[in-house]
């Protein structure tokens, strides 16, 4: 594949996350608290969140793996990073989550599997062919400012999460009010961390991939935000007014 194929791919790619967003601001994804009848047959959602997390590893490393360039350990940083997120996303997380009896429709298993393959392959193939990373990178302002807010992010992401799962004692699958932590400024902070660790790995790869990748992110996750907000204060009389969806003190 040549530079100017991959670059015009990505932009298309980014197009179709601007249409999934304005989709997603409408139509809510039927998992979780949104699940609703109508959307084909479901399979256990732990089994639906390891199939379908654990699909981007092989597509990004397939294409790294096939390179006969080296590899340099600048590059090796950024895939650990990379692989690590998704190794606890794919396999502690789905151990973890009190989800007993609820499903997932194997049709949002299968756009997510397609959704995480293909930039999998974005990623897989910058690193194998494209990036050029001297070793010198990991002093430059981007990496520095951008490992800091990937690990940030990363922290409030799955703080967020686990404190959203000790909600639930035993079998408990039912949802209740969260606090402590970043709930105390936002519905979402799980959601935010997340947009805010991939916006961050974006800037310490500074790579076309990685900002397609942050746009995809955002337009999945911030209609989910919105739309979990929304929930929390139809459900729940004494929500608290003062929280905001996903920004602290914006939105």
């Amino acid at each position: 594949m040549t530079w100017d194929t991959y670059h015009q791919l990505i932009w298309i790619w980014i197009l179709l996350g601007f249409i999934t967003f304005i989709y997603l601001l409408y139509k809510k994804a039927p998992f979780g608290r949104h699940s609703r009848p109508g959307w084909g047959p479901t399979i256990p959602d732990a089994w639906g969140w390891l199939i379908m997390e654990l699909t981007l590893i092989p597509s990004f490393l397939i294409p790294v793996f096939q390179s006969d360039r080296e590899v340099s350990p600048v590059i090796i940083l950024m895939i650990s990073l990379f692989i690590l997120h998704y190794l606890h996303r794919s396999i502690l997380y789905p151990l973890f989550i009190h989800t007993k009896g609820k499903r997932m429709p194997v049709v949002i298993v299968l756009s997510a599997i397609l959704f995480n393959g293909i930039n999998g392959l974005f990623f897989g193939t910058w690193f194998a062919r494209f990036a050029d990373y001297p070793n010198t990178w990991i002093q430059d302002p981007k990496f520095i400012l951008g490992i800091c807010l990937f690990a940030l992010g990363a922290w409030i992401n799955i703080r967020s999460d686990y404190r959203l799962i000790n909600l639930r004692k035993g079998n408990e699958t039912g949802y209740k009010i969260p606090y402590g932590g970043f709930f105390k400024w936002v519905s979402c902070p799980n959601h935010f961390g997340e947009m805010l660790e991939w916006i961050g790995y974006a800037v310490l790869t500074w790579s076309l991939p990685g900002l397609a990748f942050a746009f995809w992110t955002i337009a999945n996750v911030l209609p989910r935000s919105l739309a979990h907000h929304s929930w929390y204060k139809e459900h729940f009389p004494d929500y608290p007014a003062e929280r905001k969806a996903v920004f602290p003190g914006v939105l």
